[in-house]
């Protein structure tokens, strides 16, 4: 998938970043530097929490939106672990990903990036992003 949005994604407004278009579930998005929240206007029911779209983003650009059915966003895998399962054998060490979050200037909304590439799991009601690989 080509990037789509060409300005900086601090320059962008929410309605581009809702303009851009859906992965197509399985759909293959290589890996990614940071994802920013889009909320929608749905409650996901029964949590009764907001349901959102991720926007992924290479190089302060952002190419494709995912999910839109996840209330919830685990950093590294439900289990914090990275890929490994949550009933797999949790090892004692876990390297840090130094997760961060600011706020972008023109849309005024959270982006969430690390020092490590990221990649997704499923998009399910449940939405998986793991940190892959060091910048």
């Amino acid at each position: 998938m080509e990037e789509i949005l060409k300005k900086d994604i601090n320059n962008c407004t929410k309605k581009e970043f809702e303009s851009l278009p859906k992965r197509e579930w399985g759909e293959d998005i290589g890996e990614f530097d940071s994802l920013i929240i889009l909320p929608t206007n749905e409650i996901h029911k029964p949590s009764g929490y907001i349901k959102m779209f991720f926007v992924l983003v290479r190089n302060n650009r952002a190419f494709c939106k995912i999910s839109g059915c996840s209330d919830i966003l685990h950093l590294d895998g439900i289990s914090g672990t990275g890929e490994i399962g949550i009933y797999d054998d949790i090892p004692e060490k876990i390297p840090p990903k130094a997760w961060q979050v600011d706020c972008l200037k023109k849309s005024r909304l959270i982006r969430i990036y690390s020092r490590y590439y990221f990649k997704i799991g499923d998009s399910l009601s449940d939405f998986q992003l793991f940190a892959t690989r060091k910048i």
